[in-house]
């Protein structure tokens, strides 16, 4: 091929067509490889997007079983068509991923099917999809390949009856009893998917607590009502091995400090213990590309790696692996590319798990500042006192906001809530733009809605909650 790019993005995933079509939109000449056959990366494909499908049509399952009895609809006992549900998420993702290729076309990205490799400076190689081998010529080279799941030691995944997230999303019937191992957001998220459905779920978890990344009020009320819902949980315990058959699977499981070994039999395994960077067979080691001892891209603030013209971002890269983390670094590279200053504030990146109640977050978290020998005020607002919470019987949960003692900027919020997802949004704008707790407290916010709950725990920030 004669034609030498601006930019060669590697994968496209979150992190990698949106790179693509930011830089084109600003005017360079851009191609995307991605050797799944679909854009979307995991996210789209295996990931976000499917799984948020499944947790919704289980919620509406759930909440016609029985669950709308408390406002005096009786709906009877209802089914689930599993093969229909599937269908449904599976035409979610065809739809989400057409569109990307369908943006790629209008903001002229050439997109490459095939695996790519660096195999020079300013060359990529593609085993193309369809056959054959192709070389691109460019300028720049941005790894975005994003993340595959990570496993235990000893234990294979079939995704039959020991899956991934992956197979999770696509089990032929549901378990009569689900063993996740990790409670993190991808183990929690699906097994709420399974548990609504219809299974038993057990949790195995190394730490101590739940969601242990997260601030420590929030997983201790969060493990509670998940307990309520019928989740069991083993904290402080390993998986050490996993016997399988053609039904089914014995789970071996020790306290992780030492002791006796307790078997579990189960119809299916979930291995939910994280990610890890996808850096295989990419031609880095060759070109000389530094990576850290996590395995992860090495990076300098403007994305760029120690050999010119390579530069990386999303999950191969430090930082958490989130898909909109991704999708803002894939802004600020093509920025930087084009000559402008792209920037992403990683004190502002929220995360969200979409079980329900919703949990979510940004900026720091209690532990971490007092870790920081930081001196900050604790607003709180419980659900319960909320109008649009008790009108819509949702009421677990509660809001909370960090704000500096110094001058009372907002440092941190976590919430665990019906709509915890999407009021995050408002917290992460206020860290973003500098704003104080007394700034969101002075913010007229609409009544009656869950939203208020914000307001209420800007005010408590200051001592000075309304209805509470």
């Amino acid at each position: 091929m004669t034609d030498i790019y601006d930019v060669v993005v590697i994968g496209g995933g979150p992190g990698g067509y949106v790179a693509s079509i930011r830089a084109a939109q600003l005017g360079l000449k851009v191609a995307c490889v991605e050797m799944r056959g679909s854009l979307g990366g995991t996210c789209l494909n295996v990931g976000c997007i499917p799984s948020k499908a499944l947790l919704h049509a289980s919620e509406l399952f759930d909440e016609a079983n029985g669950g709308m009895d408390k406002f005096g609809i009786n709906t009877g006992k209802v089914s689930i068509d599993l093969s229909k549900l599937m269908d449904h998420k599976n035409g979610i993702v065809t739809d989400l991923t057409s569109g990307i290729e369908y943006l790629f076309k209008k903001n002229k990205v050439d997109y490459v099917q095939g695996r790519g490799k660096v195999i020079a400076k300013g060359q990529v190689q593609v085993a193309l999809n369809a056959g054959g081998e192709q070389v691109l010529d460019c300028k720049n080279i941005v790894i975005a390949t994003g993340s595959d799941v990570a496993t235990l030691p000893g234990i294979d995944i079939d995704e039959k009856i020991i899956v991934s997230s992956t197979g999770a999303l696509s089990l032929s019937k549901v378990p009569k009893h689900l063993v996740v191992i990790g409670a993190g957001v991808i183990g929690l998220e699906l097994g709420s998917v399974w548990k609504r459905l219809g299974s038993e779920v057990s949790v195995i978890e190394f730490m101590d607590r739940i969601t242990p990344e997260m601030d420590g009020e929030i997983s201790k009320t969060f493990a509670r009502i998940l307990k309520k819902q019928g989740f069991k949980f083993k904290l402080k315990s390993k998986v050490t091995a996993i016997k399988t058959t053609k039904t089914g699977a014995t789970v071996s499981v020790e306290p992780a400090a030492g002791g006796d070994a307790e078997a579990i039999k189960c119809d299916a395994v979930l291995v939910a213990v994280g990610r890890r960077p996808y850096t295989d067979d990419l031609g880095l080691k060759e070109a000389g590309v530094k990576m850290t001892d996590r395995g992860q891209v090495d990076i300098d603030d403007h994305f760029k790696t120690n050999i010119d013209g390579i530069y990386a971002i999303g999950d191969v890269v430090r930082g958490a692996m989130l898909a909109h983390k991704a999708e803002d670094e894939g802004i600020a590279i093509a920025e930087i590319l084009s000559g402008f200053a792209g920037h992403v504030n990683y004190d502002a990146i929220p995360g969200v798990i979409y079980t329900m109640p919703e949990v979510s977050c940004v900026g720091k978290t209690e532990e971490q500042l007092k870790a920081d020998g930081v001196a900050y005020n604790v607003g709180k607002f419980p659900f319960t006192a909320n109008s649009r919470a008790k009108a819509n019987s949702q009421t677990d949960g509660f809001v909370k906001i960090l704000s500096s003692q110094n001058d009372d900027k907002i440092l941190g919020a976590h919430m665990i809530g019906a709509d915890a997802g999407n009021m995050i949004a408002e917290m992460t704008l206020a860290i973003e733009k500098g704003l104080t707790a007394e700034d969101v407290a002075y913010t007229c916010h609409a009544h009656p809605t869950e939203a208020e709950a914000v307001k209420e725990a800007a005010m408590a920030a200051g001592g000075s909650p309304i209805h509470m």
